[in-house]
């Protein structure tokens, strides 16, 4: 209830009366329901049907999905009135707002396409459709940014996970195994572990190969001598993780030795200026003047980091000249790497708690350099 109401309130200071909730993310967020056809409405003044009811209500909230999901919604949900609608679940939700005395509902303008908010716009009369929708971007996936003590404690599990299948992997791997056949051992053990599943597609990219920051598992064989990045997650209560790291296969170079321990540096430079206050626009910096000093940094070809929770991708973002301020309770990955086409890459990526003090690391498993 305590989400709903900040979500309301969200809204309403962002000048609707209303909110539509179609992103599913946000609607489990709010409601509990997992389900793949889902709208959720908060409705300030209790959203009173016309002549029906006194405005100044409670928040009403309806939950709008289909009959496939008529018993999972009764089972997920509590306190909250459920529609199981024949049709979309969107649609079904801007009829029922269509009968209320809602006058502007806001909606996330960055999930909706123009053809959902053409469905949207449908649904209504055209004498209430005017100005009726309200674009205010995505205020509850910014709610969800920071992440309340029952949301750390199920990332905190998901990234002990992916700590301890990594470690496992580690006994696995050899020369001449395909990446494919890592990806599948570990995705194997997630599943078995108790894992719902993969947080993305795993990426096991060696040799050359490593100096590709997506490189998906392929059937190239893993080198006898050569880097080996894995990033991975794994999916647990809803709850995503991510994490890198970056081995090696046989003997290295005093170059892969110099890189490796570089990024090292920046990466752990990186987590070290997380805290509540900073800017994320700091912690880029903080790991990029590393790779700057080292010139390295014409080969780091992307942002430090990202939010993660519910999805694998949430804000804040952590770039170049980003002006939001961490708040304690985000989750962010810091996650640098060089990449030197034809040659190698270097990746290392761990889960970080923003917290008034700093960044507490939830994914703490071995860094240091390992030679397998």
């Amino acid at each position: 209830m305590a989400r709903r109401k900040r979500a309301a309130e969200a809204a309403q200071a962002a000048g609707a009366d209303a909110l539509l909730v179609t992103h599913l993310p946000d609607v489990r967020w709010l409601s509990g329901f997992t389900g793949s056809n889902a709208a959720l409405v908060l409705a300030a003044g209790g959203g009173a049907r016309s002549g029906r009811a006194k405005s100044g209500a409670g928040l009403k909230t309806v939950l709008f999905t289909d009959g496939r999901y008529t018993a999972q919604a009764k089972a997920e949900v509590a306190g909250i009135r459920v529609v199981i609608a024949p049709k979309a679940a969107a649609v079904a939700a801007c009829e029922w707002l269509a009968e209320t005395r809602v006058r502007r509902c806001g909606f996330d303008d960055g999930n909706t396409t123009v053809a959902a908010l053409k469905q949207m716009r449908a649904a209504v009369p055209a004498k209430k459709r005017r100005g009726l929708f309200e674009p205010v971007g995505p205020l509850v996936s910014k709610l969800r940014w920071i992440k309340d003590p029952a949301e750390i404690a199920k990332m905190r599990r998901a990234a002990a996970l992916g700590c301890r299948l990594f470690e496992e992997i580690l006994g696995v791997m050899q020369p001449g195994m395909t990446e494919d056949a890592v990806a599948a051992e570990l995705e194997f053990a997630a599943r078995l572990a108790g894992a719902e599943g993969m947080s993305f597609p795993t990426i096991v990219a060696s040799g050359e190969r490593s100096a590709l920051p997506h490189g998906h598992a392929t059937r190239a064989k893993l080198p006898r001598r050569g880097f080996v990045t894995l990033d991975f997650g794994v999916v647990l209560d809803g709850y995503y993780s991510d994490m890198t790291r970056t081995v090696h296969m046989g003997r290295a170079t005093a170059e892969e030795r110099r890189v490796y321990e570089a990024v090292l540096e920046a990466q752990e430079a990186g987590v070290a200026a997380v805290r509540a206050g900073v800017s994320a626009g700091d912690v880029d910096e903080a790991t990029r003047a590393i790779l700057r000093r080292e010139k390295l940094d014409e080969w780091f070809t992307h942002s430090t980091g990202h939010g993660v929770g519910l999805e694998i991708h949430e804000g804040p973002r952590l770039a170049a000249k980003q002006k939001q301020q961490l708040e304690a309770g985000m989750v962010v990955t810091i996650e640098p790497g060089v990449y030197m086409p034809g040659k190698f890459g270097v990746r290392i990526e761990d889960m970080v708690l923003v917290t008034a003090r700093g960044g507490e690391i939830l994914t703490p498993c071995i860094k240091a350099w390992i030679e397998l």
